[in-house]
């Protein structure tokens, strides 16, 4: 069974909708559809989503922040959302969606903002992350988790390196993290098969650098190592607009 799973921090849900959200999965026709920054509540997801989808959400405690959805054609056999008993999740960004063939994790990483202010809380998430995505595997599950990591990880995935090596986003300590990521056995599925420069998928808006393409590749799909050989594609729709970022997705051959 092919699956196509599509990831897109719209920046606002509501937003995204009246900009052709919904028009685009219809016309993407993807099996899963993960969404970050949706900031909206349950009552405030906008009708009229293509037919045929399960839809779940976490939405964060504050009002017009962060949150999380997953729309799938695959029925979930379990659903989790965040993990706000060991209080790492209360803003809205964790939401797993559990089937036979695979585990599906929705994360929209924290933003260490450009003054740092928030660097210690996105490092301490980092690191709870990859203990629980550890020990789903360890578990035996065959996890695979997409969103919005808030760094670029080398230098081909950014346009600016060198100006921004002390930006929150960009910082060694971040993008050691994205290391040990993968030598715990985590592969990013855009660079296993794609390793050209200038594809990226977010642009800053008020400097207007998406038509410079001036850009961050902070986006990604990841799967475990073991299940390298049933990736068949992974991709950036750069050119779809609706958001400050662009889709990212994969197919795999599950």
């Amino acid at each position: 069974m092919k699956i196509r799973i599509i990831s897109w921090n719209v920046a606002g849900m509501r937003a995204a909708v009246k900009k052709g959200l919904y028009d685009f999965m219809e016309k993407d026709g993807a099996d899963i559809y993960c969404f970050q920054e949706v900031k909206a509540k349950i009552d405030q997801i906008p009708t009229g989503a293509p037919s045929g989808y399960h839809f779940c959400l976490n939405e964060a405690e504050k009002a017009g922040y962060s949150g999380v959805a997953t729309f799938s054609r695959l029925e979930p056999k379990t659903i989790i959302v965040g993990d706000r008993e060991n209080d790492w999740d209360n803003e809205g960004r964790v939401l797993i969606t559990k089937f036979d063939e695979f585990t599906l994790i929705n994360v929209y990483f924290p933003n260490g903002k450009r003054d740092n202010g928030r660097l210690q809380y996105k490092l301490d998430f980092y690191n709870y992350f990859l203990q629980y995505i550890n020990q789903l595997r360890d578990n035996g599950e065959r996890v695979i988790f997409v969103g919005d990591v808030n760094t670029a990880h080398k230098e081909i995935d950014l346009a600016r390196p060198k100006e921004n090596s002390r930006t929150s986003g960009f910082l060694e300590i971040e993008r050691k993290w994205i290391d040990k990521l993968e030598s715990n056995g985590w592969v990013d599925t855009f660079r296993l098969l794609n390793n050209t420069p200038n594809n990226y998928s977010w642009w800053d808006q008020i400097t207007r650098a998406r038509e410079r393409n001036v850009g961050w590749r902070i986006d990604y799909v990841f799967i475990d190592k073991k299940m390298r050989n049933n990736l068949k594609k992974a991709f950036i729709l750069n050119d779809i607009y609706g958001s400050d970022h662009c889709p990212v997705g994969i197919e795999i051959e599950i």
